[in-house]
């Protein structure tokens, strides 16, 4: 994916600019331009913390025009969703709809977020190669500035965790072997077995249970069935 660029259009508190720098960090991106913006001083380094650097970086420019050049796609932000063709200016996507458009797309991309009180304008939504919204409760729509650039640029992120490697299978049905097994060795209730070996599988496959997870509960059964055998002696 090409890189992506958060462009924040005439923003009147200094707080909300430190706010988003420090999300930029934690989220990877580093290029903000800020367009007619307030003066920044103190309160938006303290909000940066560690995204500092992106705040001293940060390019600053008179219109939108200079802020995009470079960028073959102009994204805008907007909390007012409408309906109708007519409308169809104010009709955004999901953000999460948006982000999983451009995970192979190759060129630049701006993605601009509008003034704390009005938005994005009408000429500068007009400006915009599309429009995407953060989905919320219809009652109160508009979120705060920095929240809103915080979970675009979350959706956004490609970072990956590490997922441990599920039991396989087979190795799973070993484990419902060996927990039979132990209800046999335990003299568990003949009765209750049928039933509680279907809620131990159920139970299990709603946990999708590691590799680890699965080598550490079969070491449990076979240490607990081999106990029961030795105190019991041989059949």
């Amino acid at each position: 994916m090409g890189s992506i660029r958060i462009v924040l259009v005439g923003p009147k508190f200094e707080g909300n600019i430190g706010a988003v720098a420090r999300s930029m960090a934690n989220f990877g991106f580093d290029e903000l331009v800020l367009v007619n913006p307030c003066p920044i001083g103190d309160d938006a380094y303290r909000r940066a913390k560690h995204g500092s650097d992106i705040l001293d970086n940060a390019r600053i420019t008179e219109n939108i025009r200079e802020a995009i050049e470079g960028c073959f796609m102009v994204v805008g932000t907007s909390g007012i969703t409408t309906v109708g063709d007519k409308n169809y200016t104010r009709i955004p996507v999901p953000v999460q709809d948006f982000a999983e458009r451009i995970k192979d797309y190759p060129e630049n991309i701006a993605i601009l977020f509008g003034r704390e009180d009005v938005g994005l304008l009408q000429d500068e939504l007009e400006k915009c190669d599309l429009l995407i919204t953060v989905p919320t409760d219809s009652r109160y729509p508009i979120l705060n500035l920095s929240h809103a650039a915080t979970i675009v640029m979350y959706e956004l992120f490609d970072g990956k965790l590490h997922k441990p490697e599920p039991a396989s299978g087979d190795e799973k049905e070993l484990m419902f072997h060996f927990f039979e097994q132990l209800m046999v060795e335990g003299a568990y209730p003949e009765h209750r077995r049928k039933d509680t070996s279907v809620m131990f599988r159920r139970m299990m496959g709603r946990a999708i249970p590691s590799k680890y997870e699965y080598n550490t509960i079969m070491g449990v059964f076979n240490d607990a069935v081999k106990m029961i055998q030795g105190k019991r002696g041989p059949l």
